[in-house]
């Protein structure tokens, strides 16, 4: 299938509907089947490679690194990557460094700060980023798990001052559970040309069904590998959603899985949905979403689920 390319904001980059998280790579996988799923994704008109430093200690960098330097497809990819705390000027220096070296690249087509950090001036971190950019390090700056009311001080400083950069991006969670950025952050980036490269569509895999209420985590899962992410998806508000994805999917005649990507790549205001995999399988499963868009019903009875209840706590 031919993949649908939008705008990554005003960058002059398009980035494919779906794109690949390749959290899993050096991780959960090894380095032979993280090729086989890069080659996959590649076939598939896939254009966005999402990883950061901080993806077991960097081997994720490493071996999407590898893959490129062996596949000499470079350029026909959008290469994204994140920093860790802290995010002072000497920090995101020494980070670029790095993961230029571990990425084989040399610039980083969009460069994310993992998380917000509490400690270092705003100032400071948006003014190592533009000169980074200026020396052709990275083309753009992104942010990943801001507050909307961050990520606008940001760009609001950035607008009077040509020295800091603009944040072109951020990349927040976004899944039938997680739907907090609905408030502000993507009536914000609408508003100011920002790009939302949604990740974790499935909720790290407590959306596709192979969970249950009171159940054993299966061994070598999501939450059996990071059992921190247990208290934002094992919720009653999270389950009672969870389950009534399973009643529609099973009377629609389809996966958990389906419905639960179909919803968030058709939400307005989405440029990207990041997809991480373990088998090209998974990849498929989520070009299979596309091919079939949800009916407007279909929509707002998903919509409908996590309406009700407390909200699960930030990722």
């Amino acid at each position: 299938m031919s993949l649908a390319r939008r705008p990554l904001a005003d960058t002059g980059l398009e980035v494919g509907v779906l794109g690949l998280g390749c959290v899993t790579f050096g991780r959960e996988i090894d380095a032979a089947t993280s090729f086989g799923i890069l080659d996959h994704a590649r076939e598939s008109g896939i254009n966005l490679l999402d990883t950061a430093a901080a993806y077991h200690a960097g081997a994720s960098e490493r071996v999407l690194g590898d893959w490129l330097a062996d596949r000499g497809c470079r350029d026909e990819f959008v290469v994204a990557t994140k920093a860790h705390l802290p995010l002072t000027r000497s920090a995101l220096k020494q980070s670029v460094a790095e993961s230029l070296r571990r990425l084989r690249v040399e610039v980083i087509d969009l460069f994310q700060c993992h998380a917000w950090d509490e400690a270092t001036p705003l100032e400071e971190t948006l003014a190592a980023l533009r000169e980074l950019i200026d020396e052709g390090k990275i083309r753009h700056a992104g942010c990943s798990n801001w507050t909307a009311a961050q990520l606008a001080s940001a760009r609001e400083l950035a607008a009077r001052d040509s020295s800091l950069a603009s944040l072109v991006s951020i990349q927040p969670p976004y899944n039938l559970v997680q739907r907090e950025i609905e408030g502000e952050t993507l009536p914000l980036c609408e508003a100011k040309d920002i790009a939302v490269l949604a990740y974790s569509p499935l909720a790290a895999g407590f959306l596709t069904g192979k969970y249950r209420r009171d159940g054993e985590v299966p061994a070598g899962t999501r939450f059996d590998v990071i059992p921190g992410h247990q208290p934002i998806y094992f919720t009653e508000r999270g389950w009672r959603i969870a389950e009534g994805l399973g009643e529609l999917a099973e009377r629609e005649g389809t996966s958990p899985v389906a419905l639960a990507l179909g919803w968030v790549t058709g939400r307005s205001g989405v440029t990207s949905v990041l997809v991480g995999a373990r088998t090209t399988g998974h990849v498929d499963q989520a070009l299979a979403a596309l091919r079939e868009p949800l009916d407007a019903g279909l929509v707002a009875e998903l919509g409908r689920l996590g309406n009700a209840g407390p909200r699960s706590p930030r990722a």
